[in-house]
Formats: C-alpha cells, sequence, structure tokens
C-alpha cells in the first residue's frame, strides 16, 4: 500500500524554533516531491502561513468542527506530504483529542504514516508533556528535536531514547536573515553559487537530515 507521511511539528512551549524546522521540512518536501500541504495552527505570527502562502492553510483545533476539519484532510492517502506546524497553545488539547479518537491506528490502516517531531527543551513543561507522546506515538514515529541554537547544552536523556533529530545552532545575524518572511531555504540553494558558504551548508545537512527521516518513515511503513 501507499505510504503518505504527516509529520506533526510541536511543542508544549512558545519560542523553541518549531516554525522553523516546519519550514525548513516543508520546503524539502516540496523540493524533492514537487507538493507539500501544510496546515498552520498558531496564535501569533509570523507563523508559517506567513513564509509559505502557497502551500499552507490555517487550521484551528479549538472546537469540533475544527479538529474534524483538520483530521479529514490529514487522513487520506493521497501521495502528498503533509506537515502540521502545531501551536504550544493546543498541544495538550491536540493530542488529547488524536488519542481519543483512535487516530494513529487509523491512520496506518488507511495507509497514513504520521510522524510526530518534539522540539525538546531542559524545562519542566516538556520533560512533562513527553511522556503523553511516548505513551500514544509508536518509538519509531517519535523524532526529537534537538534545536542546538535553543539548547546549548547536552539534551535531557528522557528526550534521546528514540530518534534524535539534530538542528545546528546558525550565529544570530544568519538567523535574523533567514527569518525574514521573504526567505526561502530552496531558493537560496539554488540562487547561491558559493557552496562552501555556512548557510549553504547547514540547509543542505538538513534536508539531508530529512531525506534520511523520510526513507525510514517509508520502510517503516511498508
Amino acid at each position: 500500500m501507499r505510504q503518505t507521511p504527516v509529520y506533526i511539528v510541536c511543542s508544549p512551549r512558545p519560542l523553541v524554533g518549531k516554525t522553523l524546522v516546519a519550514r525548513l521540512l516543508s520546503e524539502f518536501l516540496l523540493l524533492k516531491n514537487g507538493n507539500v500541504l501544510a496546515f498552520d495552527v498558531n496564535l501569533k505570527e509570523p507563523s508559517l502561513l506567513e513564509y509559505l502562502p502557497d502551500i499552507t492553510e490555517t487550521a484551528e483545533v479549538d472546537d469540533t468542527f475544527g479538529k474534524m476539519a483538520l483530521m479529514d484532510r490529514v487522513i487520506i492517502n493521497d501521495g502528498v506530504a503533509k506537515v502540521i506546524d502545531l501551536g504550544f497553545h493546543v498541544f495538550d488539547e491536540f493530542f488529547e483529542m488524536t488519542e481519543e479518537i483512535g487516530f494513529v491506528k487509523e491512520a496506518v490502516r488507511r495507509g497514513i504514516t504520521p510522524v510526530v517531531l518534539f522540539l525538546g527543551d531542559t524545562d519542566r513543561v516538556s520533560a512533562r508533556s513527553y511522556p503523553t507522546l511516548q505513551r500514544q506515538i509508536p518509538r519509531s514515529s517519535l523524532v526529537t528535536v534537538d534545536n542546538e541554537y535553543i539548547v546549548r547544552g547536552e539534551m535531557p536523556e528522557a528526550f534521546t531514547t528514540g530518534k534524535t533529530l539534530h538542528i545546528g545552532a546558525l550565529p544570530t545575524f544568519l538567523k535574523t536573515y533567514v527569518d525574514r518572511l521573504s526567505f526561502s531555504f530552496t531558493d537560496y540553494l539554488r540562487n547561491e553559487r558559493d557552496t562552501s558558504t555556512e548557510l549553504h551548508q547547514w540547509i543542505r545537512r538538513n534536508y539531508m537530515s530529512f531525506r534520511e527521516l523520510e526513507l525510514s518513515v517509508i520502510l517503516q511503513g511498508s
């Protein structure tokens, strides 16, 4: 059966680089596959919709109608990868909902492969929220994102028992550069002739990491 991945990028805390990861992943999937559908579930701007308006829709999970509308879009095995940029304000509510409706089992039955990318951090809120995901998400589908820009030291051991995706820290001036709404990671790769620049290498490393993750998703779903 054809497998359609649904990537859920999340954290119970704000300002941990969640939308940055969702942007990177969405642009990688668009470059590789030619299509991707992203959903923005956030309170504040700039959000994923502001960066990638052509491939992003807004979504809400504050009420039953919003939850069902989102689930109806992501539970379709159409071969188009989905990316959900899940705001911290609905972290608990979203995963309570997915547990109640048996989202993971239903997704697998339909040929959907859910992958949760959890932005790890050293705070108590993150440590308290992670076990919720471990109870619900298969270990092979739960990925801790180690964002070096946020976590300057070692990632807490509790987050490193499964898959880990490392995002290296950019210098502040480059971080400011990529945070511009007009910036595109893929366009930079295509237009920057000097492939030795720090930003070029950083984007390539992240795209390669996503490629490896995608391959593992395909293998686990086959």
